[in-house]
């Protein structure tokens, strides 16, 4: 009865995740490995698992850009980091070691299996995953709550590590860092994979990848913080992703076309989020959930649209105000941009703008459901006057159930963290760099028309460089990251980015606005907005108002640790404030 109370008790820390019963059921201490762990197809079964784990499309995932300031929900519980009403919960799934036992147990065991006849190449092939994702289960850990209790191995019940202090911010990022350095030692490279049919599985070069986003995470947040050391880990960041660059095993997904005025109409970022991107063709995912092709063929499924349809997450005017005018210039700065009034139409506010906002983000007669294309914003639905149209499909809105795979890494990013640590090393960046980077995302995207449609004229979207930056007052670091906003747009990164730039106390205290309410919200047939709806100065929907907004600067950088967490584990102390 004793030993069942412990399990009980340490059930929080070593089965965060699973129900009180699963804890009973399965206690660390008693599971059986001799029976199990004798061939590599043993190991290969194992690390299935953690293929369940990547960030997925469930209405959690898609909300996660609500914690920032570009993106808005009707659910209070959505809004309750924004808008400063979270309290320190009981339990949380954030804070998660069921899954690094897994890795620890698979580590652990991987040697039983080379006793019986296995290569060492093939058993480190599946221990190379296992360090992956610890790495990528503690860096989601590390960037909500800093340090946390470091277990590497598989626990007894009275080993003293079951009730270990917290590890430092240093330690963790450490052991994630080397995690992720074994991990590229061990796995396979990408080319390998698709030559063997196991496209998906985390290669050499995804490994790498991740590491550059960790290290890009923390550099930035250590320099903009004023703590650690920034230009260590920034170096990290640059150097991993110049690696995955020189590799020349990704490249940008691509689709050239050419439209009736000869003009280049390539829709390959929107292709990216749905059906046309998946697979090993496509050479932009470095790491990506894969949720299969149709009933048929599927892994599982999502219905991810009817997550941003039903007002999980919808743009607000703060994040769209980023896309630039197709001089390359701001709104604040662009000639051609032209302040929405009564007099102009929903659809013509995307114009002569990044087609990477038409990509995102929906307008009238786009393909949207079964029974209707887009018309207007739904007013319950779509409360910001923006649909988010990345993984819009309209077969799969009727079926209520999506297959397209989710990219949890693109090579995109790789680019971008290239051109960002490159920057923030010594506050300068090259041409030369920002060529083999942030103008390649911009060289595949469609020509936009800056004339008429009687009297077209297309353009590409200027490059980016130090000459247009300096002659047109703009600020390098501002664009830097202005691009990777609109490029990762919906893709969960926002809020992190906003919490390591430090900008979160001043971005998340702004009040949120919408679209312009343009007539058509108040006339056209069907479900209207009312005339009652509250605007701002400059006519734009009111979402929420600053004096609802709050960041505290001293507590909100870092995540509250569950109170059970504290009350099992005396040694485990809180964040500051909470």
């Amino acid at each position: 009865m004793k030993k069942r109370f412990i399990y009980l008790m340490i059930g929080s820390l070593i089965f965060s995740g699973l129900s009180s019963c699963e804890v009973n059921e399965v206690p660390e201490t008693s599971m059986n490995d001799v029976n199990y762990w004798n061939t590599v197809n043993d190991l290969k079964m194992a690390a299935n698992y953690f293929y369940t784990t990547l960030p997925g499309l469930s209405s959690g995932d898609v909300a996660e850009d609500v914690w920032s300031s570009y993106g808005y929900s009707n659910s209070g519980d959505a809004t309750r980091i924004s808008d400063g009403s979270r309290a320190t919960p009981a339990t949380s799934g954030d804070y998660n070691y069921y899954s690094i036992f897994q890795a620890n147990k698979l580590i652990e065991n991987a040697p039983l299996v080379l006793e019986k006849g296995a290569t060492e190449k093939e058993v480190n092939w599946y221990v190379g995953e296992a360090h992956f994702f610890r790495a990528m289960y503690y860096y989601q850990m590390f960037i909500r709550f800093g340090g946390v209790p470091m277990i590497t191995k598989t626990l007894k019940v009275d080993d003293p590590e079951v009730f270990a202090p917290r590890a430092s911010r240093a330690e963790i990022l450490d052991l994630i860092l080397k995690d992720l350095d074994i991990a590229a030692q061990y796995l396979k490279g990408h080319d390998e994979l698709i030559a063997a049919k196991e496209y998906g599985r985390i290669s050499k070069t995804a490994a790498l990848s991740f590491k550059a986003r960790v290290a890009l995470f923390e550099g930035t947040r250590e320099k903009f913080h004023k703590y650690g050391d920034a230009k260590k880990h920034l170096t990290i960041a640059r150097d991993a992703a110049k690696e995955v660059m020189d590799s020349k095993q990704y490249a940008l997904f691509s689709q050239a076309k050419t439209g009736a005025n000869g003009q280049r109409t390539d829709e390959a970022y929107y292709n990216l989020f749905q059906m046309a991107g998946e697979g090993s063709a496509n050479k932009e995912n470095v790491i990506v959930r894969q949720y299969g092709v149709n009933r048929e063929n599927s892994v599982t499924s999502t219905p991810v649209q009817r997550y941003y349809e039903g007002s999980n997450a919808v743009p607000t005017q703060n994040f769209v105000d980023n896309y630039l005018m197709a001089d390359g210039l701001p709104i604040s700065k662009s000639k051609l941009y032209v302040e929405p009034t009564n007099d102009m139409k929903y659809n013509a506010y995307f114009d002569k703008k990044d087609p990477r906002m038409s990509f995102t983000l929906f307008k009238t007669g786009d393909e949207f459901i079964a029974s209707s294309d887009y018309t207007i914003p739904n007013p319950r639905m779509h409360r910001s006057g923006y649909g988010v149209r990345k993984y819009a499909n309209k077969e799969y809105w009727a079926l209520q159930a999506s297959y397209i795979d989710k990219p949890v890494l693109r090579y995109a990013e790789v680019l971008l963290i290239y051109a960002e640590a490159s920057y923030e090393l010594n506050e300068s960046i090259s041409d030369a760099d920002l060529d083999q980077t942030i103008n390649l995302l911009r060289a595949r995207l469609p020509q936009v028309n800056i004339g008429t449609a009687e009297a077209p004229n297309y353009v590409d979207m200027p490059k980016l460089s130090n000459d247009f930056v300096n002659s047109n007052g703009l600020n390098m670091r501002e664009e830097i990251r202005r691009e990777r906003s609109v490029e990762l747009a919906f893709e969960g990164l926002a809020y992190w980015d906003m919490i390591r730039w430090k900008t979160a106390e001043v971005e998340m205290k702004k009040p949120l606005i919408g679209s312009y309410l343009f007539t058509e919200f108040l006339t056209t047939t069907g479900e209207k907005w009312g005339s009652d709806t509250p605007v701002d100065s400059k006519g734009h929907i009111i979402l929420q108002e600053a004096n609802l907004r709050k960041f505290d600067p001293e507590k909100d950088y870092l995540w509250p640790i569950p109170t059970n967490e504290i009350a099992i584990n005396n040694k485990i102390e809180q964040n500051p404030k909470w």
